[in-house]
């Protein structure tokens, strides 16, 4: 899509463009936008849209609320499921202050910073996500319900996969907004879908991500389904995850593939570093309550290891060449805050590489099965939404790079949602209640 300001203008004016929804994330990873006509866009170029960012938990006092967004007119993108005549478009935004800084508690903005400390190192980080969702049928009022859309498991096809279709339209949608899926199927759950990316730079690929469930719930709710990216959605069921592959690159080449050794030391070192700091950053890879209920099991693991194509660890290196070899990070879920979660997952590599920090031995054997005994060798992830908040909040690695008051504000909602749950008489009613519509 065009990247100048005056291509952008020419071509709202030549599409017959009526609507453009300028779009951001708050702190939780929530989409949020306004609309504005075609004559303010030059305005939003230069001097911003404002908004009221004492509605936005997480962001702003009533006494000092004002915020201005500016959209960044690489991100334009048509909306393909809006009419044809008067076309809406979305531009995902910066966040500034009124004296024009940049708004510490803006997640475009630290990701950004994140891929720039790389870019000091010579290194480009690239991104590719594995998300996993739920499509579960709508009552007669069109309220979510939560019965599976089909009973179908790993792989399946129709007609015992009913999803199909969606995920066609789903990935068709996509490329018409320049988002490239490599690959869609039958997860295990009872309509329980999974939709994989091509890699790119780590600030598009969160933008890709927020688009993604957007346009999943969007397609879900036009065929008269509900799509939940919720963690544990089902007792009994599979859990839904998110994994993240990434790889690094040094003067265009893949420094996770090296001809002579399996990979690079500095990519050793790299995926050191993000076990050396996984068990604090686990609060913003698996950010609600309900995370924790899918953990260590169905795939998801719990222990702080890595290996070579074995499933149950932490980190796995994918049996992958050229280009594609990466590393895969496989204890997050859909319904993180992409921007947070890369800009830490960056920022921990990078301490790797800084500190030539040297990779443990890989762990070859089922962790999900292992003894117990055999278990105890490897340090785990936070067991519940509380531990991984006091993991966060004793971390000096955390407080250096998510700026204060955005760490304070995330913390104590966080403490919040902890006790809101803990009134309900089971984890799944709770779930349903906190949780389901929502996500």
């Amino acid at each position: 899509m065009s990247t100048s300001i005056s291509d952008v203008l020419e071509f709202i004016e030549d599409n017959d463009v009526k609507f453009i929804r300028l779009a951001f994330c708050d702190i939780f990873g929530m989409q949020k936008n306004i609309s504005i006509l075609p004559n303010e866009l030059m305005r939003a170029f230069s001097d911003g849209i404002c908004f009221d960012a004492s509605a936005l938990a997480g962001f702003m006092k009533v006494e000092s609320s004002d915020l201005l967004l500016f959209p960044d007119p690489t991100t334009l993108c048509v909306l393909p499921w809006r009419p044809s005549t008067g076309r809406v478009v979305r531009f995902f935004c910066d966040i500034r202050y009124p004296d024009g800084r940049a708004f510490e508690g803006d997640g475009r903005q630290m990701l950004r910073q994140a891929v720039n400390k790389l870019s000091e190192k010579n290194l480009t980080c690239m991104l590719g996500t594995e998300c996993e969702f739920y499509l579960f049928e709508l009552d007669e009022s069109g309220t979510p319900t939560r019965i599976p859309y089909d009973n179908a498991s790993y792989f399946d096809v129709a007609p015992l996969d009913r999803g199909e279709n969606v995920r066609r339209q789903i990935c068709m949608t996509l490329e018409e907004m320049g988002i490239q899926p490599e690959a869609s199927h039958h997860e295990q759950g009872p309509g329980q879908n999974e939709i994989d990316f091509k890699y790119s730079g780590a600030l598009q690929a969160a933008d890709n991500m927020i688009t993604f469930k957007w346009v999943v719930k969007t397609i879900a709710n036009s065929s008269g389904l509900f799509a939940s990216f919720l963690p544990k959605p089902l007792a009994g069921e599979a859990g839904s995850g998110l994994h993240v592959n990434l790889s690094l690159f040094r003067n265009g080449k893949n420094i996770f593939c090296d001809p002579n050794v399996s990979h690079s030391e500095t990519a050793e070192s790299f995926i050191a570093g993000v076990l050396a700091h996984a068990k604090e950053m686990n609060l913003f890879f698996n950010p609600l309550v309900n995370s924790y209920e899918r953990m260590g099991e169905f795939e998801a693991p719990r222990y702080i290891t890595w290996s070579h194509q074995n499933r149950s660890p932490l980190i796995r290196i994918p049996a992958a060449s050229g280009i594609h070899r990466r590393m895969e990070y496989r204890a997050s879920d859909g319904t993180l805050n992409p921007y947070l979660a890369f800009t830490l997952l960056l920022h921990a590599g990078l301490d790797g590489v800084e500190k030539k920090m040297k990779l443990p031995e890989p762990c070859n054997i089922n962790l999900f099965t292992a003894d117990r005994e055999v278990l105890n060798n490897y340090d785990a992830l936070p067991s519940s939404l509380d531990e991984a908040i006091t993991a966060a909040e004793n971390s000096d690695f955390i407080k250096n790079i998510i700026p204060s008051r955005t760490l304070e504000n995330y913390l104590a909602a966080k403490r919040q949602e902890c006790s809101q749950y803990s009134q309900y008489h089971s984890p799944h009613s709770a779930a349903y209640k906190l949780y389901f519509e929502r996500y």
